[in-house]
């Protein structure tokens, strides 16, 4: 059970003192929640921007695309020095720390004058990123494993609900003239707040294990590798689809101006609703069943809809990949969050530099096969990885989320 927290927070019959349980518990996922929520909101608000910013920097396609890539760096970068910060500080104050450097470094995107501006503050707000993602997954596996529940996928799912939300406020923001800058500043308040509130409610992370050499090398752990492998192969098919989807709409599958952005749309709707409904699934199937069956069916709508190249089999194909892809990530970190020997922190941060990385390579890696064989060939990647995600997660094993209340 979790270090400072008694036998009495564990779910029981109805009383005054189980209802005060319960209201606390409740207040500790709102938290998660809103804390997802707000990353993800943030992070899409600005996504609508992005061809005004290049237009006012005069950058071409080739140079906004290596600028870009300074988010995800910042977030691996930032990473190596969460682990370690994560036993000393905890998570809750780690979220707090991130989400205010979150909120505060997001305007200065929309202030760089010049190409390195924009990369410097790309680079900053991606650190902060990759802190607060690594700090609110940890927040969130603690809270998981109180709870004794398949929560994670439901924190992911809010992720991906703020992300809609804010890729409307971006656009909206865009239709109406005001500028980058303005718009985050306006969000930092809601932002800020209801976060600032709620991490009051978060609680302590487990105590992690005594460090030493033993500890950092199983941090490269077989377990640790075949977690991230898989978790770099999710993660690489969801940037490769995020850049990739309304290029390959537009031109191989010939769709009309102004539908390419339906492909990624499809991806995201799936994986909302996959992800809002995975407590359930994953409480009603077993994740070495659950996970490779949505993995092959992405595996085979993508291979179906490369291979007769139409419009409407590629929208199935994406949508699919959303389905298939979406429990992936949460059911593998709450997997490395239970490591033997690793305390959840530095487990949830080895494999998701692994995730990051995989983001940060696909679209390039598409890019360059695209260039040789066509971009319709090049995207045969994504069933590849999809079929080896299905392969690895049968036999992954994944250790259960939920614990009788005394293992820990």
């Amino acid at each position: 059970m979790h270090a400072g927290t008694s036998a009495d927070e564990r779910p029981g019959p109805a009383s005054p003192g189980r209802a005060g349980d319960r209201r606390r518990q409740d207040r500790q996922r709102l938290a998660v929640v809103a804390t997802f929520l707000m990353q993800g909101l943030l992070f899409a608000s600005w996504t609508a921007h992005i061809p005004e910013v290049k237009a006012h920097l005069g950058l071409s396609d080739s140079t906004l695309g290596v600028i870009l890539l300074f988010t995800p760096i910042g977030s691996i970068c930032a990473m190596l020095v969460v682990g370690r910060l994560l036993p000393v500080l905890g998570s809750r104050r780690m979220v707090q720390v991130g989400t205010l450097g979150y909120s505060l470094t997001g305007p200065l995107v929309g202030l760089a004058s010049s190409p390195a501006l924009l990369a410097a503050a790309l680079f900053a707000w991606g650190a902060f990123q990759g802190w607060l993602d690594v700090s609110m997954n940890t927040q969130a596996a603690s809270v998981q494993q109180i709870h004794a529940r398949h929560l994670m996928p439901t924190f992911h799912g809010a992720w991906s609900v703020g992300a809609f939300a804010g890729a409307g406020i971006g656009a909206a923001a865009v239709a109406l003239h005001v500028r980058l800058t303005a718009q985050m500043l306006v969000l930092v308040l809601p932002a800020l707040v209801p976060i600032a509130v709620l991490s009051l409610s978060m609680i302590s992370d487990a105590p992690p294990p005594q460090h030493g050499p033993a500890v950092r090398l199983r941090r490269f752990s077989r377990a640790v590798l075949v977690l991230g492998a898989v978790v770099f192969a999710t993660m690489l098919c969801e940037g490769a689809c995020a850049d990739w989807s309304a290029v390959y709409l537009r031109g191989p599958a010939h769709v009309e101006r102004g539908l390419g952005g339906l492909g990624y749309a499809a991806f995201a709707v799936m994986m909302a609703i996959v992800r809002l409904t995975g407590t359930r699934l994953l409480e009603r199937f077993p994740q070495q069943r659950l996970l490779p069956l949505l993995a092959s069916l992405a595996t085979a709508a993508m291979a179906v809809a490369l291979a007769t190249g139409t419009a409407a089999t590629a929208l199935v194909g994406f949508a699919a990949l959303g389905a298939g892809t979406a429990l992936v990530v949460p059911a593998l970190f709450s997997a490395a969050a239970r490591l033997p020997g690793l305390g959840q922190g530095a487990g949830i941060t080895a494999v998701a530099t692994f995730g990051w990385a995989g983001f940060v390579l696909g679209p390039p890696v598409i890019g360059g096969l695209a260039g040789i064989g066509g971009l319709r060939a090049a995207l045969v990647l994504i069933p590849a990885f999809t079929l080896v995600i299905t392969l690895a997660t049968v036999r992954l094993g994944v250790p259960p989320t939920t614990t009788s209340g005394t293992e820990r």
